[in-house]
């Protein structure tokens, strides 16, 4: 194992050692000591497939650097183009997309009050969903405490993330569900005017929401929409994606299949 130390962090210096199968390759340690030399930074924090052991040949390295007040960029600015805090909404905030020597590295910026706001109000089943490029259902504030329970802590220090929220779980499953209802009616709808490219577009959405839903319950903690079909244990949804009727009532019959497997909800 590999652990990492800087003097120039924000707030405590203490470190932990990194919980993958494998030690850091050392251009990916050098980068992170790099991280957590910027003034303003309070920790470097590994997220993603690799903090979870789902590794697969697509595998980046998604770094957080989660800082407090103003962060200078430079260090990072070195790598490649920088956006900066705010440039990605309010809770995804900020970040880059660098090649460190041949690895692909995703750096994602994360304010600690704004995590730290976001993460109390999940304590008590409050969140929040805004859109974002690249999701269908849009991002849940609570993501910001969900990378803070499966993040490793690679140099500073944070304070645990603690359980699931049992309120979360609850009024989560609970909303997700409406708007899977939500998504299929509407579905339905541009389905009946020979909107298809719409329908299928909700009815997709709805599918994204179903899985929210199904994992609130289990209190499996969510980051992104990626493989979220099948942690749920819709993954048989695939399929009739590919096979999509052009008629308006094979459309409405191919809906409803799709809402019976949604709505068969085992908890």
């Amino acid at each position: 194992m590999t652990s990492l130390h800087s003097q120039s962090l924000a707030e405590s210096p203490a470190c932990y050692p990194i919980a993958v199968s494998a030690a850091l390759p050392a251009e990916i340690e050098e980068f992170v000591r790099e991280l957590a030399a910027m003034s303003g930074a309070v920790a470097v924090v590994l997220g993603g497939s690799r903090s979870t052991g789902e590794i697969d040949d697509d595998s980046d390295w998604d770094l957080a650097v989660l800082y407090r007040g103003t962060l200078d960029l430079g260090a990072l600015a070195r790598h490649g183009p920088v956006h900066p805090p705010g440039s990605w909404g309010r809770f995804m905030n900020g970040g880059a997309w660098l090649r460190i020597g041949e690895r692909k590295v995703d750096v994602l910026l994360r304010d600690v009050d704004v995590v730290e706001h976001w993460a109390a109000r999940a304590q008590t089943g409050e969140y929040e969903v805004d859109l974002l490029l690249g999701y269908l259902a849009g991002i849940p504030s609570y993501t910001l405490l969900a990378e803070r329970a499966i993040g490793v802590v690679l140099a500073g220090s944070l304070p645990p993330a603690g359980a699931y929220p049992a309120a979360l779980a609850e009024e989560g499953a609970r909303r997700w569900r409406f708007h899977r209802d939500f998504s299929l009616e509407h579905a339905r709808m541009r389905a009946r005017r020979g909107d298809i490219a719409g329908a299928v577009g909700q009815t997709s959405r709805a599918a994204i929401e179903a899985a929210h839903a199904r994992l609130c319950d289990r209190r499996v903690w969510v980051v992104n929409e990626k493989r979220i079909l099948e942690r749920a244990g819709l993954e048989a949804l695939h399929p009739r994606f590919a096979r999509v009727p052009v008629d308006r009532e094979g459309l409405l019959s191919w809906i409803a299949a799709i809402e019976a497997e949604l709505v068969n909800d085992p908890k």
